[in-house]
């Protein structure tokens, strides 16, 4: 800057001063102006950087209008795949919290720590789960997708003190939830058509699709309090079971008992009566478990 500042007030002097004839020289030297060198004010302003820091700021003014830009559009952001069913189940919790009475004092049964032992006797490791015990016999034991990796369990606290279930027993009721869950019975249920597009989306500027929400509560409702599974998924997931079990035969003779308790209660004890349209038939269970008769020819 200092020495822009001196180039310009020798042009400014220069162009100031009167012009003093000289003998020696001609008229049209006299009557000619001192030429502006601009490029050497070019070359100074070039080596004190005032253009590349113009430059520079412009460019810091536009990314920061642009990350304010994108940060602004970003909560538009609808969760992914990854994401979704975690937010929409604790909504649906939420939601239903007068139905399921789950915010009511309760003891510690110590079902996260049983549960975890048994998983991790079966080499499972990485899921994460929440148990969540609600105060109603409407729902006995239900599993609801969560994050990646991740999955939430209810207990009735009526059902397991009316059946007086044992932590072994609870966690293998457990497990029989976790196994529909990963074939992803519930999640086919309540995908709605447009779901999976609408997923992972950004409404920004568009009109947030509400009623696509509300179908999929909708058909939370249905399969937790109406429809549950079928004949098919149910001895599905009973062949699973069984397979799993038969390693180990204590835990396959709970299992076997524990069914017969449910079939016992579902026959007697008409509060629990809707347990067949949830989970149809433990008498069917019984008969699906029991080694098959040989025939002796």
């Amino acid at each position: 800057m200092k020495n822009l500042i001196i180039i310009l007030v020798c042009i400014l002097t220069k162009s100031a001063s009167p012009q003093v004839k000289n003998k020696k020289t001609s008229n049209t030297e006299q009557s000619e102006l001192t030429p502006i060198n601009f490029d050497s004010i070019r070359d100074v302003i070039n080596k004190d950087r005032l253009g590349s820091e113009v430059v520079k700021k412009e460019k810091s003014i536009i990314k920061r209008k642009n990350k304010i830009k994108r940060k602004k559009i970003e909560k538009y952001n609808i969760p992914d795949d990854e994401n979704f069913w975690s937010f929409f189940s604790e909504f649906w919790l939420v939601k239903n919290a007068m139905v399921l009475k789950w915010d009511f004092k309760k003891p510690d049964y110590g079902l996260e720590k049983s549960f975890r032992n048994f998983l991790e006797a079966l080499g499972i490791f990485e899921l994460r789960y929440k148990v969540l015990l609600v105060n109603t016999p409407d729902i006995t034991h239900f599993a609801l997708p969560s994050d990646s990796g991740e999955m939430i369990f209810l207990l009735s606290a009526p059902f397991l003190r009316t059946l007086d279930l044992s932590k072994l027993e609870i966690s293998i009721l457990l497990f029989e939830d976790y196994l529909r869950v990963k074939n992803h019975f519930f999640k086919n249920y309540v995908k709605v058509k447009g779901i999976d597009n609408f997923i992972g989306g950004n409404f920004h500027k568009k009109t947030f699709n509400k009623q696509l929400l509300d179908s999929v509560a909708r058909r939370y409702d249905e399969i937790i309090y109406d429809k549950g599974f079928n004949f098919q998924q149910q001895f599905k997931i009973t062949g699973q079971m069984d397979k799993v079990l038969k390693s180990n035969p204590k835990w396959w003779n709970t299992y076997f008992r524990l069914i017969t308790k449910i079939d016992n209660l579902v026959k007697t004890n008409i509060l629990y009566q809707k347990y067949l349209k949830i989970y149809p038939s433990p008498e069917l269970q019984l008969g699906w478990l029991k080694p098959k008769k040989k025939r002796v020819l």
